[in-house]
């Protein structure tokens, strides 16, 4: 028979045991938010860090994927793949070092329906036997405000004489709001996109044209005195972006024949430096000068090894 401190010496034993089993690979996930509108991509960062000691041969077998998601409702109904026949491209990972991926699972799983879903991610190494999981994180998926909606036809190319339905939505996120653009095909139930087009003011509605070849065309505010404007294929690809400035008067869209463009603003990078950023900073490095005996001051060198992406 054994006493009580047996079993609770055998239970810490075990516990220890699956400790540094777990800690042979480490599985992690990341979302950059956890509110997402409906058929918007939802881009989750995969990290997988080789704490075995040895190098991984990361692979499919005939009977196990090396790697998969588990994603379920809450109230704990999984969600199979699209396709379970799905393959995972072999990788190695040497001892100590990480496998990071950022994986859309939007065009993966069926995440059609409203609501929130446990999100996890496993690795199985077929040379440790046994499979590795990430902690579960939770993404809720939402709808958004419908602002405008129309129908057209598509005049050539791929899916000539098919009909396109351009919705244009606004997305409450917790600190702003987003305005979506969404292509689809509804008589074929098929989603082309649904992209997050920017921030969006919500004080009035965005300045929407339809050009001749039925590609939209759509003049968002995105703060006191900046717009955006984005021209959109019946494919649902974006064509150019624009950012634009009050100048004189609000910026609005214009058709001249066939042409749709912007009048009104000017253009602007919102990515450029201010005026202000670009003055140098008291501590900014001074450039060197000579030393009296003429010889240069060394410059501080780069490291000899730098790793890039």
């Amino acid at each position: 028979m054994t006493g009580p401190g047996t079993r609770r010496g055998l239970l810490a034993m075990l516990m220890l045991l699956g400790l540094s089993a777990q800690a042979q690979v480490r599985v992690d996930i990341s979302f950059k938010r956890s509110l997402y509108m409906l058929y918007e991509p939802i881009m989750c960062t995969v990290t997988i860090t080789n704490q075995s000691g040895r190098t991984l041969e990361l692979a499919d077998t005939p009977r196990d994927k090396w790697f998969s998601f588990q994603i379920e409702t809450t109230s704990g109904i999984p969600l199979p793949p699209v396709n379970a026949d799905y393959q995972n491209q072999p990788v190695t990972i040497e001892s100590g070092q990480k496998l990071v991926r950022t994986i859309n699972l939007t065009p993966l799983y069926p995440l059609s329906e409203f609501g929130t879903y446990r999100v996890q991610a496993a690795v199985f190494p077929s040379q440790l036997g046994r499979m590795f999981v990430s902690p579960k994180l939770n993404i809720d998926i939402t709808e958004g405000r419908l602002l405008w909606q129309e129908s057209v036809g598509v005049p050539d190319g791929a899916g000539a004489g098919r009909s396109r339905t351009y919705s244009i939505l606004a997305h409450r996120l917790p600190q702003t709001t987003m305005l979506y653009l969404r292509v689809e095909d509804k008589d074929a139930g098929i989603i082309y996109c649904t992209t997050q087009l920017g921030r969006f003011i919500t004080f009035g509605s965005p300045d929407v044209v339809i050009d001749a070849t039925n590609q939209v065309h759509i003049l968002q505010n995105t703060a006191p005195r900046a717009f955006l404007y984005s021209h959109i294929d019946v494919n649902g690809k974006i064509q150019k972006q624009q950012a634009y400035q009050v100048f004189k008067e609000r910026p609005y869209l214009v058709k001249q024949g066939n042409v749709v463009a912007v009048a009104g603003g000017v253009p602007y990078d919102p990515n450029a430096k201010t005026p202000e950023e670009q003055l140098p900073k008291l501590g900014d490095r001074p450039v060197p000068m000579p030393t009296p005996q003429g010889k240069p001051t060394p410059e501080d060198k780069p490291p000899e090894n730098l790793l890039s992406h």
